[in-house]
């Protein structure tokens, strides 16, 4: 892995995190919990989108949006496990 994949990495997490933060519970959780849950986002998006038919495209915007999806049925379940 190169420095630059990890930082377009971090760059891609990062803004997935914060937007997903901002959508599911009207706030963000700092630079590294953004980050954190976008990364982990991403990589629910990589193996549950292929899996239901939809393909979001590639690039930066394709890889964004992928990430945003998965962190936000993170930010989901994280939510379902915390009220039981």
């Amino acid at each position: 892995m190169t420095i630059e994949l990890l930082v377009i990495w971090l760059v891609i997490g990062a803004i997935a995190g914060w937007l997903a933060g901002q959508v599911m519970s009207g706030g963000g959780f700092g630079l590294m919990g953004d980050v954190i849950i976008g990364i982990i986002g991403a990589v629910v998006a990589g193996l549950l989108l292929p899996r239901l038919g939809i393909y979001i495209g590639g690039g930066l915007l394709g890889a964004i949006i992928n990430a945003f999806i998965g962190a936000c049925v993170v930010l989901f379940a994280l939510r379902l496990i915390k009220r039981a």
